[in-house]
């Protein structure tokens, strides 16, 4: 089984690709796995700034190879927002329900309710750095539905599809959502090295 040290101490993150990596082989390294506890400076403007910085510190730190993801939800009709911001949103507590109070009241008489989210994953091999993009396409909802996944999941509902992704499970979330997309390039690069 081949070891990937994942730039992030976002357990949720953690758990959604190593269930996306189960079948490939490749077993998640978290940093507190391998003693990096403090918060990783994220002071890019953009999400693939935001993923390099991260596996960036990672490898001038310890000097291993490693890939980092950075992610948010982006919403047309409040200017892109909460975009990089979106752990961050309704202030520094990171508060998922909080933020999603924040984007349900800026969303409040809306007619445009398109949204995305977006993931972006740098890879640090030595002196190269790899990005890959991934998004998915949906409309804010008026309300929570579900309580399953986590972040924005319960007022997202993908393009296609009837429910949140907080009603889908992990299987469909899995196979549609932008960390799917970005993971599947990601692995495909991997399964070619």
């Amino acid at each position: 089984m081949k070891e990937l040290i994942f730039a992030t101490s976002n357990a949720h993150k953690i758990e959604e690709i190593q269930y996306q990596l189960k079948d490939d082989g490749f077993k998640i390294i978290s940093l507190k796995d391998i003693g990096i506890t403090e918060d990783i400076p994220e002071t890019g403007s953009s999400f693939e700034e935001n993923a390099a910085q991260k596996v960036d510190y990672v490898y001038q730190k310890t000097g291993m190879n490693c890939f980092g993801e950075d992610s948010g939800l982006v919403v047309d009709a409040i200017d892109g927002a909460p975009g990089i911001y979106s752990a961050r949103f309704a202030g520094p507590q990171r508060d998922a329900q909080d933020n999603m109070d924040k984007v349900l009241e800026m969303m409040l008489g809306q007619s445009n309710r398109k949204a995305r989210f977006v993931s972006v994953i740098a890879l640090r091999i030595e002196t190269e750095l790899l990005l890959f993009r991934g998004t998915v396409e949906g409309i804010i909802l008026p309300e929570r539905q579900g309580t399953g996944g986590f972040g924005y999941d319960p007022i997202f509902k993908p393009n296609g599809y009837e429910k949140s992704f907080a009603e889908l499970g992990m299987d469909i979330k899995s196979a549609i959502s932008h960390r799917a997309e970005s993971v599947q390039a990601f692995i495909q690069y991997l399964q070619g090295l």
